[in-house]
């Protein structure tokens, strides 16, 4: 909280600015960007959102979507005209009761003028109503929504909001959401959170989903189909929700056997990272062509062709990290990546030790070993990979062996205090590598600026593994970089393809 002090010659000069009419104030639009410099359009300026109230109606037949949202929301500054990000088709935006005039900019941007300017601090209550086929659209030449054999799914990133809900589409702008949707009798819809009530009427049904707990746009999801749902409770009381599609196929006996262990893995990861942060966990695996999996809060998304090879449990530990990793805590910015995506994988490593497949150093010996000086695998900064980096796969692996040499440096103590305190420290909200960096340092009390800069700035391979300090002065160049492949390695490679967003 910041006070501030006005010296008592100020006063005057203070009552005379107070009486200016609001009129006479300097009123100016939002920003079209929240300011990401990877995505300069992105998000948008001007207010922050506290909810969102989506009620939708949907036809699988048709691909057609309709829908109202009401989005709760407090201006950030004097505001004549603001950006939501959305691409379906406008009828009608009122905001705080009134209608407003809008139209459309760029490749994303509805615009949107209330017809009075919007003080700073003002509470805003903004009603859009749309309607339109969302596989038909596309943005930057593609789209995130899925079109399924019985329906559809919105789920990707860094966006997936702008085919089915007008928002403000970056992390740093989180919010609580109600998920309420029409569907005729025989589909299903899913979305995040808990699932409220189902009711149906003239051969309708409508499921009603809430996430109590704020939620960045991008891991907001929609899943429209033909869906075998089950539910359990894990044995530290977390309630599982997961979904299949009825035609999986050969897929389908794989899929249930790695998700349907969501619950037995949310209570091994909160061994590391503290207690599970939301109301539910789960997962979904529909009937699309995707490669990818993505951390859609509290309800994964899984490709099915991450089964084609058999059960993997190891890309369910890593969707499932994220919840901790990149969804209670989100980064600032999309350069933070490294914060999502480095510790997922480095979960994936610690399972790997957990089944006896090969320990986490050995995993980052194996690693360092296997890209040699040359490779351009060395090049990718983790820390500030750039937006076409931003999912290389020096992002999972070189961004793991900075975890691991991180914990080699301070030691088992201070770093199984930091995998628990830093999901704690910033639960709901949003932090920076540079905001990780501060906080490793002051719970191990060592300085770590030499060690970040190596393992996740500088473009080249470091000199030394990521190894304790003992062995690697003892180690032989050939045992260092000659190491075995660890059994868990095809699994986890295997899950490389759910980088491909």
């Amino acid at each position: 909280m910041h006070r501030r002090i006005i010296a008592p010659g100020a006063l005057a000069a203070a009552s005379v600015l107070l009486a200016i009419p609001a009129s006479a104030a300097s009123f100016t639009p939002g920003a079209p960007g929240i300011g990401d410099p990877y995505y300069p359009a992105y998000g948008n300026g001007g207010y922050d959102v506290s909810h969102y109230d989506l009620r939708l109606k949907y036809q699988p037949a048709t691909d057609q979507l309709e829908g109202t949202a009401t989005i709760l929301a407090r201006t950030t500054q004097d505001l004549s005209r603001f950006d939501l990000d959305f691409l379906l088709d406008v009828s009608e935006v009122r905001v705080n009761g009134a209608k407003a005039s809008f139209t459309t900019s760029g490749e994303h941007e509805l615009v949107v003028t209330p017809r009075t300017p919007l003080p700073k601090g003002t509470a805003v209550t903004v009603v859009v109503r749309y309607t339109g086929v969302p596989s038909s659209k596309k943005a930057y030449g593609f789209t995130s929504w899925h079109r399924t054999p019985d329906g559809g799914i919105a789920a990707n990133e860094p966006e997936a909001a702008w085919w089915w809900f007008p928002s403000n589409d970056h992390p740093l702008d989180k919010a609580t959401y109600d998920v309420s949707v029409l569907v005729p009798d025989g589909t299903q819809a899913l979305s995040n959170g808990t699932l409220q009530s189902t009711s149906s009427k003239l051969g309708w049904t409508r499921w009603n989903w809430r996430q109590n707990k704020p939620q960045a746009t991008y891991l907001a999801t929609l899943a429209l189909g033909k869906f075998d749902i089950t539910t359990s409770t894990s044995e530290g009381g977390v309630p599982v929700v997961n979904a299949y599609s009825k035609d999986l196929g050969d897929n389908d006996g794989a899929a249930r056997a790695s998700v349907e262990r969501t619950g037995e893995l949310v209570d091994w990861l909160s061994g590391y990272f503290g207690p599970y942060p939301f109301s539910s966990a789960g997962g979904y695996v529909p009937n699309t062509t995707t490669g990818y999996a993505l951390e859609t809060q509290t309800r994964v998304y899984y490709s099915p062709r991450q089964f084609a090879n058999g059960s993997n449990t190891s890309v369910v530990v890593h969707e499932l990290a994220h919840q901790w990793w990149g969804d209670s805590v989100s980064l600032k910015s999309w350069k933070d990546i490294w914060i999502n995506e480095g510790f997922a994988r480095y979960a994936q490593w610690l399972w790997s030790e957990h089944e006896g497949e090969g320990t986490a150093q050995e995993l980052a010996d194996y690693v360092y070993a296997s890209h040699p000086a040359d490779d351009p695998f060395w090049t990718v900064k983790p820390g500030d990979p750039g937006p076409d980096n931003q999912f290389d796969i020096a992002v999972y692996d070189r961004g793991a062996l900075a975890i691991q040499a991180l914990r080699n440096a301070i030691g088992d103590d201070a770093f199984f205090a930091i995998l628990k305190g830093w999901p704690q420290r910033h639960a709901y909200g949003n932090a920076s590598v540079a905001d990780f960096q501060r906080y490793a340092e002051q719970v191990s009390g060592k300085p770590l600026a030499a060690l970040f800069d190596t393992w996740l700035y500088e473009p080249v391979k470091p000199a030394t593994p990521a190894t304790p300090a003992a062995r690697t002065a003892k180690a032989t160049p050939r045992a260092v970089a000659s190491p075995a492949q660890p059994k868990s390695w095809k699994k986890i490679a295997a899950t490389n393809e759910i980088h491909g967003h």
